[in-house]
C-alpha cells in the first residue's frame, strides 16, 4: 500500500517516519515535506492546498490511504475532496473540522455537551469588546481570534489594559487577518495546561497517553505565544483517574453532542486542557496531532498507526487491542530561528545533523526545513527541528535531548532550556 501524507512540518515528518515502519506500506509520498522527511520517505512538490494536484497525484500513484497532518486543509475541506473522488482519507470532514477551525464553533459544542469550559462572550468589533472589559471585573482575561492563525491567535492577559491592546491587535489592526473578524474574550483559567488527544470513528475513542506542550516562547513559560516550544510525554499531571475522568466527561459528551448535530468526527480530537483546581477545563480542541505533541507520542507508540487510520476511516477502531507503548518517556525540544515567533530570516546552513543523529534513543524530526540545489540543509522556517529523545526518566530524556540539540548549529538557533522541568520537579517531589 502507497501512503501519502500531505504537509512539510515536523508533525508531519513523525507520520511519514512512522507510517513507514508498518509492513502494509510500500511506500510514503510527502507534499510537499521537507529536508528530513526526503530522509524518511519521498517528497512531491505539491502545495498542501492544491487540492486538484494532490488528487490527480493519488490516483496516478495508486494511494491506498492519505493522511492530512495540518490544520487549514483540513479545515478547507481536503478529505471531502479526497472523499468525493473514492479515495481513503484519514481527518475529519471539512464540517468536523470547525472544530479547530472555529473557536465560536467549538464553544458552541463545549456549551451544548455540558463540558467544562472557560465563561466566554463573542465579538465582531472591538468597541463592544471594550465596554465588555471595562465593565467586567475578571482577574484576567484571554481573548482569541475565532479561525486558524497558525496557534498565535490567542492572547494571555493579566489586565484590562493588556486586554484592550490584545483586542486592538486582533480586531483593529488584523494582526491575524481575517481569522479576528470574530473573535472570544474568556475568562483567564489558572493550572498548568496539558494535552489529550484521542483518535475517534465517531463512535469508539482511543485516546493516547497525555502529553504537555510548552506553548510560551521563553523559559519560565514567559513571553508570547508560538506554536510550541517542545513537549513531553506521559504527563503525570494527568493520571489514570484524570484521565478516565477526561474521556467521560469531556472526549465522551463532545464525540456524541457531534453526533447529534449531524457532525461525526473522523481522525485526531486533541482536547488542549487547563488543568484547574476545580479540575480539567477546556481550553480548546484541535482537529489533527498536536505539534510537538505528536513527536514524542509517536516515537514511543509500538502499534502499527497505519492500522489504526485504516481502522478509523471503516469505523472499526473498537475492534483493535488497546495502544502499545515503549515504557520509557520521551521529550521533544523544539529549535527555532531567531526572532520566531516574530519576523526571521530564513536561508541558514544548519550543521550537525549527522552528529546528532547518531546519538542512541534521538530522532531529529525536520519541521521548517529544505534542501538547496547543492543538497544542502538550511532553515526554511520559525520552528525548524524537533528533537526527540527517549530515557529511563524523563529527566534522562530531557537530557539525551539536549545533548543532540548541542550538536546541532545554525546562525541565530536557539531553544527554551527548561522543557520538562515541571515534570521533573513534579515526579522528584512525590
Amino acid at each position: 500500500m502507497n501512503v501519502l501524507v500531505v504537509g512539510n512540518g515536523g508533525r508531519e515528518h513523525a507520520l511519514a517516519w512512522k507510517l513507514s515502519q508498518s509492513p502494509n506500506v510500500a511506500k510514503v509520498y510527502v507534499a510537499p515535506g521537507n529536508a528530513g522527511t526526503a530522509l524518511d520517505a519521498e517528497n512531491v512538490d505539491i502545495a498542501q492546498d492544491d487540492f486538484a494536484a494532490l488528487i490527480q497525484f493519488a490516483k496516478d500513484r495508486k494511494i491506498g490511504l492519505t493522511v492530512v497532518g495540518p490544520e487549514a486543509p483540513l479545515v478547507a475541506g481536503l478529505v471531502d475532496a479526497f472523499t468525493a473522488e473514492g479515495l481513503r482519507a484519514f481527518g475529519p470532514s471539512k464540517k468536523a473540522a470547525q472544530m479547530e477551525g472555529s473557536k465560536i464553533f467549538c464553544k458552541e459544542v463545549l456549551n451544548r455537551a455540558l463540558v467544562p469550559t472557560a465563561r466566554s462572550q463573542t465579538f465582531d468589533n472591538s468597541a463592544d469588546a471594550y465596554d465588555y472589559i471595562r465593565a467586567s471585573y475578571q482577574n484576567g482575561y484571554v481573548v482569541k481570534a475565532e479561525g486558524l492563525a497558525a496557534g498565535k491567535g490567542v492572547v494571555v492577559c493579566s489586565s484590562k489594559e493588556e486586554a484592550f491592546e490584545a483586542v486592538k491587535q486582533i480586531a483593529d489592526d488584523r494582526a491575524f487577518g481575517d481569522a479576528g473578524a470574530r473573535f472570544l474574550i474568556e475568562e483567564r483559567l489558572v493550572g498548568q495546561e496539558a494535552s489529550v488527544l484521542a483518535i475517534t470513528d465517531g463512535q469508539t475513542i482511543m485516546t493516547l497517553q497525555p502529553a504537555q506542550d510548552h506553548k510560551a516562547a521563553y523559559d519560565g513559560d514567559s513571553g508570547p505565544n508560538t506554536g510550541g516550544m517542545g513537549a513531553y510525554c506521559p504527563a503525570s499531571l494527568v493520571d489514570d483517574r484524570k484521565l478516565h475522568w477526561i474521556e467521560e466527561k469531556i472526549l465522551v459528551p463532545t464525540v456524541f453532542t457531534l453526533n447529534r448535530m449531524d457532525t461525526k468526527f473522523k481522525g485526531v480530537l486533541y482536547a488542549g486542557l487547563m488543568m484547574t483546581p476545580q479540575g480539567p477545563r477546556v481550553l480548546e480542541y484541535n482537529a489533527r496531532f498536536g505539534d510537538p505533541e505528536c513527536q514524542p507520542l509517536l516515537f514511543r507508540l509500538k502499534t502499527d498507526l497505519y492500522e489504526v487510520m485504516e481502522a478509523t476511516i471503516d469505523e472499526r477502531l473498537g475492534m483493535l487491542d488497546p495502544l502499545v507503548w515503549d515504557d520509557r518517556p520521551a521529550v521533544c525540544v523544539v529549535m527555532a530561528s531567531k526572532g520566531y515567533p516574530g519576523k526571521y530570516e530564513k536561508g541558514f546552513e544548519i550543521t550537525g545533523l549527522d552528529d546528532a543523529a547518531a546519538l542512541p534513543d534521538v530522532k531529529v524530526f525536520h519541521a521548517g526545513t529544505k534542501l538547496d540545489e547543492n543538497g544542502v540543509v538550511r532553515t526554511n522556517g520559525g520552528r525548524v527541528l524537533d528533537v526527540v529523545a527517549l530515557g529511563d526518566s524523563v529527566a534522562d530524556a530531557k537530557r539525551k535531548a539536549y545533548e543532540a540539540v548541542s550538536k546541532i548549529h545554525w546562525e541565530g538557533a536557539w531553544s527554551r532550556s527548561d522543557i520538562a522541568d515541571k515534570e521533573i520537579k513534579a515526579t522528584s517531589q512525590s
